[in-house]
């Protein structure tokens, strides 16, 4: 049933916005160059990778070494529009569309990540990962890494179809909002493996 919804919803969600993904995608390229889509690969289900889509936000920019500047330095004020009103997901509906995400489900996070989560929080890949999760609607990025996974964990053991619309309807009210775009002092989340790296040097 959850698979069913989910693409029945990305493709009408798809065929609906179009219009808007047409626009976006006309202003990416002038604002902040080609390619439009921003693709990386992330760990999906089983912790198997699969590549996820989303709109650019930053440029391209180099310092005289030829290396990307960081993130702060490439964010641009459109880019950081299209991620507070969290316009740069919308591709992710073609990752669902595929079967590589869900509509609901823990964020996917990188695959450098994979050896740092403990047995526990390794349980967040037991299922699909989301374009919106359990996380997203309890303090998404303003909140610390362990409560983040920790509620990706508890949306494991308690899933539901009636929590999967509550979620979707309490996202709508967060991107409203625009609520939970950043942790402090970062354009997003600060790495998870430095977060594990600094917690060991203290015990």
């Amino acid at each position: 049933m959850k698979r069913l919804f989910d693409f029945i919803s990305a493709l009408c969600g798809l065929i609906l916005l179009s219009p808007l993904f047409l626009l976006i995608s006309i202003l990416v390229a002038v604002k902040l160059g080609r390619p439009v889509f921003f693709t990386q690969k992330r760990p999906g289900l089983n912790s198997k990778p699969f590549k996820m889509i989303k709109f650019r936000t930053m440029t391209n920019g180099k310092a005289d070494n030829g290396e990307l500047l960081p993130n702060d330095k490439r964010m641009t004020a459109f880019g950081s529009f299209l991620r507070s009103a969290s316009l740069d997901e919308l591709p992710e509906l073609i990752n669902v569309l595929k079967g590589d995400m869900s509509l609901v489900g823990p964020r996917p996070l990188l695959m450098d990540y994979l050896p740092y989560f403990s047995e526990r929080q390794m349980k967040r890949h037991d299922v699909r990962p989301g374009i919106t999760g359990w996380a997203q609607v309890n303090g998404r990025n303003a909140i610390g890494w362990d409560q983040k996974l920790e509620f990706d964990v508890w949306y494991v053991e308690n899933q539901s179809f009636w929590l999967d619309l509550k979620i979707l309807f309490l996202t709508f009210l967060k991107v409203f909002k625009r609520e939970g775009i950043s942790h402090e002092g970062h354009v997003g989340m600060p790495r998870f493996d430095e977060h594990v790296k600094k917690q060991t040097s203290t015990e």
